[in-house]
């Protein structure tokens, strides 16, 4: 162990519960995107009591909390805090009943189905610590809470908000994601971690009419099952086999009623990839196809394309995942595995990509290892509950605690060189 979990493991009967509550209480009262406002009040109440330097509606609703311990590297921590607009259906007796209306006035259950409550709390947790412990690690501590990580927008807001003028430049910047593994592993990782992921909004327009009367119209319901089958020829038929990537279309919106033919369609499409020229080939063969569908139609004009959101490659640095790496190791044995790349996405890398450091992301597993198991000897790995799904929710231990003692153990790598 590490000086910052050999202390957690002390203070842990004391910590480890104050935190669950939080956390219970996190996630019954999540918040979409950029609008975490009770969220964001809750760690700068937290931070300023702790003894941080807190700045608060960084990138509108994000914080972030400074500690300064004497001379040292600058190490960033960095937590989610938005939920989904997804319906909870854990059965959980804390689970959420949260509804709002989200930005398009449309009524939405609200939940933390993707596991930024965990994260949030992780970190908060990993403040304590650091400010409890001062006299095992040196240097400054950034504590990072970010907004709008599911809409890819909360990094690029907080550096828009002059984070480099206002912060001290990390010289490594650390975070971590819950995922679908057994509770109390870690799963790190060179190089590529994470796809790109793009979000696209397919407007096209045909020429609405009476259902009885199909040859007065342009039917955009038949535009759009035709480029939705053939969109899904892209990955198989023009991307080599050993390039992966993956395209989704997962809305597709037409008409109100069974007997009047619209006057146009939607279709909303999700791309990921891991190669930047994949990338652009892919983005580029939706508007052909989509371009050539319209015309195939007879399309009064071509479809209109809207960016939802982008995320860049998570590409973490070699050599400062390997130092964390190897802290992993001498804190969880095996328990520390290499992972394979995920095919989710990310915004944490902008604050590296814009700052210009390295960065390292890494998984913490909150499946109950047991369930785990049985569902890999059985083969039905598929059907546990994933991130995004309504019945998402981590076990909370040991996973409160794994997650703690990660984020310690891989800024110890950094803070506590020289000290015991």
């Amino acid at each position: 162990m590490n000086p910052l979990t050999q202390a957690l493991e002390a203070s842990s009967s004391k910590l480890l519960p104050v935190l669950e509550e939080i956390y219970k209480d996190l996630h019954q009262n999540p918040e979409l995107s950029m609008n975490e406002v009770r969220t964001a009040g809750i760690v700068s109440s937290y931070l300023e009591k702790l003894g941080f330097e807190v700045s608060s509606q960084v990138g509108i609703t994000g914080v972030v909390g400074v500690l300064k311990n004497g001379e040292g590297p600058t190490v960033m921590l960095r937590a989610d805090m938005d939920g989904l607009p997804v319906t909870e259906m854990t059965g959980l007796p804390y689970a959420s009943t949260v509804r709002v209306k989200d930005d398009d006035g449309t009524e939405v259950g609200v939940a933390h189905a993707c596991g930024h409550d965990m994260h949030t709390t992780w970190l908060l947790g990993a403040a304590q610590v650091l400010i409890e412990n001062r006299q095992h690690w040196q240097g400054t501590v950034l504590a990072v809470f970010q907004p709008g990580e599911e809409v890819g927008r909360g990094a690029q807001c907080m550096m828009d908000d002059g984070m480099v003028e206002r912060f001290p430049k990390p010289d490594v910047i650390l975070g971590q994601h819950v995922m679908v593994a057994p509770a109390g592993m870690v799963g790190y990782r060179d190089g590529i971690i994470l796809a790109a992921g793009d979000s696209i909004k397919v407007k096209l327009f045909g020429r609405g009419s009476h259902g009885s009367q199909p040859q007065t119209s342009i039917d955009p319901v038949i535009m759009a099952a035709s480029t939705a089958l053939r969109l899904q020829t892209i990955v198989s038929r023009e991307i080599a086999p050993s390039d992966n990537a993956v395209l989704t279309i997962g809305s597709l919106q037409a008409g109100t009623k069974e007997n009047i033919i619209p006057d146009d369609a939607t279709l909303k499409l999700n791309v990921r990839t891991y190669d930047e020229n994949v990338r652009s080939h892919i983005l580029g063969a939706i508007k052909r196809i989509c371009c050539a569908e319209c015309m195939a139609s007879n399309a009064p004009k071509e479809p209109e394309f809207t960016t939802i959101n982008s995320y860049p490659i998570t590409r973490n640095d070699v050599e400062a995942t390997h130092k964390a790496a190897q802290a992993f190791k001498r804190q969880f044995g095996e328990q520390a595995y290499e992972t394979e790349p995920f095919a989710a996405s990310e915004d944490f890398s902008v604050f590296g990509r814009v700052w210009g450091v390295p960065y390292v992301f890494w998984f913490v597993g909150g499946t109950d290892p047991a369930v785990y198991n049985e569902a890999k000897q059985s083969n039905t790995l598929n059907h546990i509950p994933n991130n995004h799904s309504p019945k998402y929710a981590p076990v909370l231990n040991p996973t409160l605690k794994t997650g703690l003692q990660s984020m310690l153990t891989a800024a110890s790598a950094w803070l506590c060189h020289g000290k015991s």
